[in-house]
């Protein structure tokens, strides 16, 4: 028997959707923040929730958003994503996406977005954590 909240329609249905939300996890370093996703990046609370706290960090050079275990996405996700980059933008700071699934390169690309992304991998995207006066450098004797 499955016990019905009173208002749901579909109890079973709305409990699998809140463990499919997104969710995800920002870890800064100086003035580059890696947001790491994964989950349904589909329009709901957990979507309004993930792009206010995006917008609150500060003094920003890179944003990378790393996509590698987004399992959906929907006009909600990419209206999101097109919201952050205008923050992005105001804020004179450069979005990266990294690593999205196949799926979601598919649907920047029916939706003519993916020119409007700058899309790379993780490796290049760690690059550009590596500060330039810490590039290699040989001593010669």
């Amino acid at each position: 028997m499955i016990e019905q909240k009173k208002g749901e329609l579909f109890p079973g249905l709305a409990r699998m959707n809140r463990h499919m939300e997104l969710e995800y996890q920002i870890e800064r370093i100086e003035d580059v923040a890696v947001v790491r996703c994964s989950g349904r990046m589909v329009r709901g609370a957990a979507l309004d929730s993930f792009r206010r706290r995006v917008e609150q960090l500060e003094r920003l050079r890179v944003l990378v958003l790393d996509l590698s275990d987004v399992e959906a996405l929907d006009a909600g996700g990419l209206g999101t994503l097109l919201l952050l980059r205008r923050w992005a933008t105001q804020s004179s700071a450069k979005l990266k996406l990294v690593d999205p699934p196949v799926f979601f390169r598919r649907m920047l690309e029916a939706t003519r977005l993916s020119s409007v992304f700058e899309i790379s991998s993780l490796k290049d995207a760690l690059s550009i954590l590596r500060p330039a006066q810490c590039q290699h450098r040989w001593a010669v004797a």
